[in-house]
């Protein structure tokens, strides 16, 4: 059972914390990781990209020449796609880029990510994080404080807006909720940083 120091908000080890084999323990699937994260990338694409066709195309009304007589190749329209300012063949059109993955694929991506996580050490356990009021120097202080100048995915059990608020102007850090974590964060921040609680309910949900 992997087990991790617990951190306080000044950086100081006050006690381990015992974390579930079955999530942060699990022999880590590449494959899986990589089908998730090419999936979330395809669901994010807005799909809006237009090319116009022959029929779309302003002008070209009028046959260029006549059919036959002139030596020339014989011709429709000027907006055919081999005329320049012509119709694009087979080009792109608005459509949508997402689908969907089985359930279980994406739990297994998301533990192996977090169990990645583990093995390479960038995980940190913090027994609490809250402030009275919103500042952002108070939240650079506890990276500060944790050594932590990578970038940093910060994860919390509810949500809270003083620490979102205080965390969105430091740039490479980003906050989470146990709910809205996926593998694509995870694998991008390079170090995570989860709360006690975030601990307990990422078990809870994916146990």
């Amino acid at each position: 059972m992997p087990k991790l120091d617990l951190y306080n908000m000044k950086g100081e080890v006050v006690g381990d914390v015992d974390l579930s084999e079955g999530i942060f323990g699990i022999e880590v699937k590449p494959n899986a990781m990589h089908t998730v994260v090419i999936n979330q990338l395809a669901n994010r694409r807005q799909g809006t990209q237009s090319t116009k066709t022959k029929s779309e195309v302003r002008g070209g009304g009028k046959k260029p020449w006549r059919q036959k007589g002139t030596g020339r190749a014989r011709q429709g329209s000027t907006r055919s796609a081999q005329w320049i300012k012509g119709g694009i063949v087979l080009g792109p059109k608005p459509r949508s880029y997402s689908y969907t993955l089985p359930k279980k694929l994406k739990r297994l991506a998301l533990k192996s990510a977090l169990t990645s996580k583990v093995n390479d050490s960038d995980v940190l356990v913090l027994d609490k994080l809250g402030f009275e009021a919103i500042k952002t120097k108070e939240m650079a202080g506890v990276l500060k404080n944790l050594k932590l100048d990578d970038s940093v995915l910060i994860v919390t059990s509810e949500k809270s807006d003083i620490i979102q608020k205080s965390a969105r102007n430091i740039p490479g850090v980003k906050t989470a909720l146990v709910n809205t974590i996926n593998v694509f964060d995870i694998l991008k921040y390079e170090k995570l940083v989860v709360t006690k609680d975030a601990v307990a309910k990422i078990e809870e949900v994916y146990a």
